[in-house]
């Protein structure tokens, strides 16, 4: 926790385990943050502890821009009027968008969020990650919007909501002199996924392909003045508009390299969740890796790990076949095909073959003679009928 008013916002630790054994812990509040600053600090270290070693200046050049000069020119009411158009757009593109996406949990929703959360780790193999990119360089998208699409298809077929609504993290870095500074830059942007008239999943594509543009196009609008200016019903149960988020990290973050030191970067294992959903896929020579964070109030791990099979299984159906209809897009693994079209189909019983069915039922009445022997459903015109024979 930190104290804003009278503390620093940035806190180091260094632990020594053994002699050459060292943790270097980095404490920072968010609002001073974010996934492209962290980049930035890790450069910026490097480069000061190689001139510190050896004895020579900082070698970091002056910036033009502080991220003071960046938050001033936010509070400026001439921004406001800049930024006009924008809200305007978000506007008439969230207009009638729900404010819940109904994704089937395993408990009931909690009347005020704890955000305790947990986390899955999942892989996509090379040999699909590379159909995925020839599809995307075939339909004129990026990878991203591929990927999208799919999670979208993914949401709709365990909804049955035609009207998708995701959020993605965004850098928010469109001006090359703010692309240096350390600061809480990154915009949340709205995507929506209408699924009327069943679409095929290129067809999806392409409107998945004109959103994403159009959002691009209007992402300097803070998320904070968008869910302000809508007023969006209040609920301390999830979050307002956006309880789903998607992102494809871009500026993945690389090992530090200090001078005369081997460094190794420990995963966040904080089990802390703001969304009921997140998934966050890194693109490697491996193929594609990510992170299926999860609200542990609303699912079970067991649930999560389902539904990565489930992805995995429709990344694979649409790179063998975009042109499916997203209803037509299966999601059943082997495992689950066969447990559905076999196993819960052999209801075999062996019974005496030199018997009548009657004499069967007869012996049946014996055994169990206060028991319903056969309930007859049938509807009429006025209501539905329900009709008990006992023997």
């Amino acid at each position: 926790m930190f104290a804003q008013a009278n503390e620093p916002l940035l806190r180091v630790t260094l632990l020594q385990l053994a002699n050459n054994d060292y943790v270097l812990l980095l404490t920072m509040h968010h609002i001073i943050t974010d996934g492209w600053s962290m980049g930035v600090l890790g450069r910026e270290l490097e480069a000061l502890y190689g001139a510190y070693i050896l004895g020579k200046p900082s070698p970091l050049p002056q910036l033009p821009l502080q991220y003071a000069d960046f938050a001033f020119w936010q509070r400026q009411p001439k921004t406001s009027e800049i930024l006009a158009p924008q809200l305007s757009y978000w506007k008439q593109q969230l207009a009638g968008a729900p404010p819940l996406l109904e994704v089937p949990t395993d408990y009931p929703r909690p009347p005020m969020q704890s955000y305790r959360g947990g986390k899955a780790f999942f892989e996509v193999e090379v040999e699909v990650t590379e159909k995925l990119k020839s599809l995307s360089q075939e339909k004129g998208v990026t990878l991203f919007m591929t990927l999208l699409a799919a999670f979208s298809t993914l949401l709709y077929q365990y909804t049955g909501q035609e009207d998708i609504i995701v959020g993605s993290p965004i850098a928010n870095r469109n001006h090359t002199e703010i692309e240096g500074l350390i600061g809480f830059f990154v915009n949340m942007i709205v995507l929506r996924t209408q699924f009327v008239g069943n679409p095929k999943f290129t067809e999806l594509l392409e409107q998945v392909r004109q959103t994403s543009l159009d959002a691009y196009a209007h992402q300097d609008l803070p998320f904070e003045q968008l869910v302000e200016a809508l007023q969006p019903s209040h609920s301390l149960s999830h979050a307002p508009i956006l309880q789903v988020m998607f992102a494809l990290e871009n500026a993945p973050m690389e090992p530090m390299n200090l001078l005369g030191v081997n460094c190794k970067r420990f995963q966040d294992e904080s089990p802390i969740s703001k969304f009921d959903l997140y998934i966050s896929i890194e693109e490697t020579q491996a193929g594609l890796i990510a992170d299926w964070e999860y609200n542990s109030d609303l699912f079970e791990a067991v649930t999560i790990h389902r539904a990565i099979g489930h992805f995995k299984t429709l990344l694979e159906a649409i790179v063998t076949n975009s042109y499916l209809r997203v209803s037509e897009v299966s999601l059943l693994r082997t495992l689950e095909r066969h447990q559905l079209l076999v196993e819960w189909n052999d209801t075999k019983a062996e019974y005496p073959d030199d018997k009548c069915i009657n004499e069967l039922f007869e012996e049946q009445v014996d055994r169990t003679p206060d028991a319903i022997a056969v309930v007859s459903f049938w509807r009429r015109t006025d209501n539905l009928s329900r009709v008990k024979r006992q023997s």
